[in-house]
């Protein structure tokens, strides 16, 4: 019989790690992007180090590695579990105040930090689903960081219960924490010979039992508008400004079936979420995703395309659209490795639980390194709303991803 999962440290655990501040910034010129996660990743190096694991350290990338060592006296394959440091820069990570809600009974959550702010159950479904459960949620004024420090806090957990339970018999588990996830440059740094698993698990899921099998393929579009600025007291005839010029660049984008807010499912989109400049020159953040990775140079003509149509409109403007790859479809990938989700799933079947297999509209360091040759599914961990001050967490849902991760270690051990 499995070991119970020891919720009031698990939650500990949790408020302690998304009180740091690990915001990551696509502006900046370091790696990683932010303090915090050298931060973090120091806290986390201690924490196992206390727990016994004598290799764990802190590369000069701020990557987290720690083995936690085998229990069989047999030759078993390594296996590994990952999840990332940084939190997403859409919503501030500064000054998180965690808000814990012990037995939740069903109704709306009224954050404390904005009164205007709540998490109501006709818009999160998934509350049903976690009646009597201890919520966590941020006070309103920033997001939670339960994306992905629930990930991080159960895989710690389960690293716990696997120490002080060496009966239960396993293979090398590696523990990998990862930087910069959020601005598409998670595992930039990971030296995959190091961790040396046939297959890892990331812990960056929402909700509870669902296995992630699909990511969208992504691409970044940069698109940099250049206008003509001279002082407005002459600039008839003359100034060719930017800010129109992108005004409506971004107002001809298709918004019915490809823009994130009137699609779903398998459905693609391209989405500007980031817009800064003057005059002179602007810049247009614009992501590009869909499941079939053909499909995103058909989007990237389009941009282009109607780069050319607005410039035309604007006779001395110019508009350079620049596209870069992120990350690609799982699934093809997983298919080399068919024990990583086989395994997860016969592990939380043992643990009275059905897996569902899902996909995930966005990516995670699974996609890349599935790309890069290691085999890597996605697990729930309890995250909802992501990115929002709405977010919000189940200490239950991360207490089962804890549990399925001690089960999967004991699955691979039976060969």
């Amino acid at each position: 019989m499995q070991p119970a999962i020891d919720s009031e440290r698990l939650l500990a655990r949790f408020l302690r790690y998304v009180q740091i501040d690990t915001t990551a910034s696509p502006e900046a010129a370091t790696y990683p992007s932010s303090a915090g996660q050298w931060e973090l990743g120091r806290l986390l190096v201690g924490e196992l180090q206390a727990l016994g694991l004598t290799d764990a350290s802190q590369s000069e990338h701020a990557i987290v590695m720690a083995t936690l060592p085998a229990t069989s006296q047999r030759p078993l394959p390594t296996i590994a579990w990952t999840a990332h440091l940084d939190t997403s820069p859409e919503t501030s990570g500064s000054g998180v105040r965690p808000q814990v809600w012990r037995g939740y009974d069903g109704g709306d959550l009224l954050l404390p930090g904005r009164p205007d702010c709540h998490i109501r159950r006709d818009e999160n479904p998934e509350l049903a689903d976690c009646l009597g459960h201890t919520l966590v949620t941020s006070d309103g004024t920033t997001l939670l960081g339960a994306d992905d420090k629930s990930g991080i806090a159960a895989i710690m957990e389960a690293a716990a219960v696997l120490i002080e339970h060496p009966e239960i018999e396993h293979g090398p588990v590696r523990i990998c924490f990862t930087c910069d996830e959020e601005i598409g440059h998670g595992v930039d740094h990971v030296d995959l010979a190091k961790l040396a698993a046939v297959c890892c698990y990331t812990l960056d899921g929402s909700a509870a039992d669902q296995i992630d099998v699909e990511t969208f393929s992504a691409d970044l579009a940069t698109v940099t508008v250049r206008g003509v600025n001279i002082h407005p007291s002459i600039a008839k005839g003359r100034m060719v400004n930017a800010v129109r010029v992108a005004a409506e660049f971004v107002a001809g984008l298709p918004r019915v079936r490809l823009a994130p807010e009137t699609t779903e499912d398998r459905q693609g989109f391209l989405h500007p979420y980031d817009l800064a400049g003057g005059v002179a020159e602007v810049t247009i953040r614009i992501l590009l995703r869909d499941f079939q990775t053909e499909q995103l140079r058909v989007y990237a003509d389009r941009l282009r395309r109607h780069a050319l149509a607005v410039a035309a409109m604007f006779p001395g403007s110019a508009i350079d659209v620049a596209v870069s790859s992120q990350y690609r479809n799982m699934a093809a990938g997983l298919a080399c490795e068919p024990r990583a989700v086989e395994y997860a799933q016969q592990a939380l079947q043992r643990l009275g639980r059905t897996a569902r297999l899902g996909v995930i509209r966005g990516g995670t360091d699974g996609s890349r390194f599935t790309e890069l040759g290691l085999p890597t599914p996605n697990l729930a961990t309890g995250e909802h709303n992501p990115h929002s001050p709405l977010e919000w967490t189940s200490v239950e849902e991360m207490a089962s991803a804890a549990a399925w991760l001690v089960a999967i270690a004991e699955r691979w051990a039976e060969g």
